[in-house]
């Protein structure tokens, strides 16, 4: 069964290890094989990888369009070694993405990993509410 895509006027595709610019018309692609892709809203460089999550999710990326889990492994649990000490909360997002490494499942790591950005975003939202003292903040990281 072929993966499709369909990608809006000048939106970037990755497929294996080449970039694909859609013309300036809404295109339908339907890919076949074992390539890894990666549409550009969730392609993160490594400018925009500027949050602890966001670096987690980079190694990742990495892990997943390399298919090199080795060559991530050691940067990769420095990162999350480091955010669960600073944020315990993360444990459980960090174990399922974990899991889904070992299990080979990268792609799904990847989704793991979104989770872990937009948790790591629901913290500092709870830290601003709660130093602005607005109701719904002082929820402190469990």
């Amino acid at each position: 069964m072929s993966l499709k895509v369909e990608l809006k006027p000048h939106e970037r595709l990755i497929v294996g290890n080449c970039v694909i610019t859609n013309s300036d018309q809404r295109t339908r692609l339907f890919i076949d094989g074992k390539a890894p892709v990666l549409r550009e809203k969730d392609i993160l460089s490594p400018t925009t990888a500027d949050s602890p999550a966001k670096r987690v999710y980079f190694a990742v990326q990495l892990m997943y369009l390399e298919d090199d889990i080795e060559k991530m492994r050691r940067d990769y649990f420095a990162l999350v070694t480091d955010l669960v000490r600073a944020a315990p909360s993360t444990i459980r997002i960090i174990d399922e993405i974990n899991n889904e490494i070992l299990t080979g499942q990268l792609y799904k790591a990847l989704r793991a990993a979104k989770k872990l950005i937009q948790h790591e975003q629901d913290i500092l939202a709870n830290a601003a509410a709660r130093d602005a003292g607005l109701p719904g903040g002082g929820q402190a990281d469990r």
